[in-house]
């Protein structure tokens, strides 16, 4: 291909994190899914063989709120620093969305502000859920107010829902219940009235938004299905869902695709490869798959490797002309 590529699912586990979630007995805050061996030099061996141009980094489950407080505070603050550290050294190379110390908002927009106006980062991290409180939430509101202000790109990364007594059947929460969460989280914001009141938001709804394309229909009925919603429900359901942005993270299948090209408004759909929990291998089978489904429009294939991202994240957009 020769249009850029930009990675806007591309996650981080510095040694010190790794480290914490050890000490927390938390390597595996996913069951069955180890944590990977990871540092920049992986990144960008990753990148230059499967051609990424950038990518924006970001901090996955559990975050950082399997502590708490001060020590929340912290981690938050050395992580945000050290994304920074990897954007400076390679700024047409990296991005990054910033950690918050969230279910503490008061904390949350005090690191917000640092993350933002010190290190300019490019946007904002966030889990579906903290503690089983969902980020439609009212008690999230002032938060979801300053990034709607702001306008900057939150990306809103599935979690493990607060439930544990499902049953597994001995799969790790990642194959089915994040896309579940994330469907759980997006419904929150549609029926707490969020997508509305905060129009600004830029929401990017990872795996092409979990089942919410699949669902979209079910969801704007909810309030034939139950009269009692109709005071709740937005005047447009699929205009509001339409204004969020997907990544195709573990989606660039002819299974999943179709769905979300029946939703998505076309310059919203974004790469995602999801390394290092997917390997190269992975990625460049996905990549590959993308361009085959949509190689009777390549168009909206540009829009999808380079073109949407780079209107999300104009500093990003230089790499149009790297050569």
């Amino acid at each position: 291909m020769s249009s850029p590529l930009i990675d806007v699912h591309h996650h981080v586990v510095p040694a010190f994190y790794r480290a914490e979630l050890e000490t927390a007995g938390l390597l595996r805050p996913i069951p069955g899914v180890d944590y990977p061996r990871w540092d920049p030099a992986a990144s960008r061996a990753m990148m230059d063989r499967l051609g990424i141009n950038a990518a924006v980094l970001s901090v996955t489950e559990p975050g950082v709120h399997f502590t708490a407080g001060e020590s929340a505070r912290r981690l938050a603050r050395r992580l945000n620093e050290y994304l920074a550290g990897l954007v400076a050294d390679e700024p047409a190379r990296f991005g990054a969305f910033a950690v918050l110390p969230l279910p503490d908002v008061d904390a949350a927009l005090t690191e917000l502000a640092y993350a933002l106006d010190v290190l300019r980062l490019d946007g904002v991290g966030v889990l579906t859920n903290y503690r089983g409180t969902y980020v439609g939430d009212f008690s999230f509101e002032p938060l979801l107010a300053e990034l709607d202000r702001r306008e900057v790109p939150v990306l809103l990364h599935p979690a493990r829902p607060p439930g544990r007594d499902q049953p597994t059947f001995g799969l790790p929460a990642s194959v089915f219940e994040f896309p579940f969460d994330t469907t759980r989280a997006v419904a929150n914001l549609l029926y707490s009235g969020a997508l509305d009141r905060y129009p600004g938001l830029r929401l990017i709804v990872p795996h092409a938004g979990g089942t919410v394309p699949f669902l979209a229909g079910r969801l704007a009925d909810a309030a034939v299905i139950s009269p009692e919603l109709a005071g709740r429900a937005p005047a447009d359901p699929i205009g509001a869902l339409r204004r969020l942005w997907f990544d195709t993270a573990l989606s660039a299948n002819p299974y999943t695709l179709p769905s979300l090209h029946a939703l998505a408004d076309p310059g919203r759909v974004l790469f995602g490869s999801d390394f290092p929990f997917m390997p190269y291998g992975y990625a460049r089978d996905s990549h590959a798959a993308l361009c085959h489904h949509h190689a009777g429009n390549p168009h909206l294939l540009e829009r999808i490797r380079s073109g949407n991202a780079a209107a999300l994240f104009p500093r990003l957009a230089l790499v149009t002309t790297r050569s």
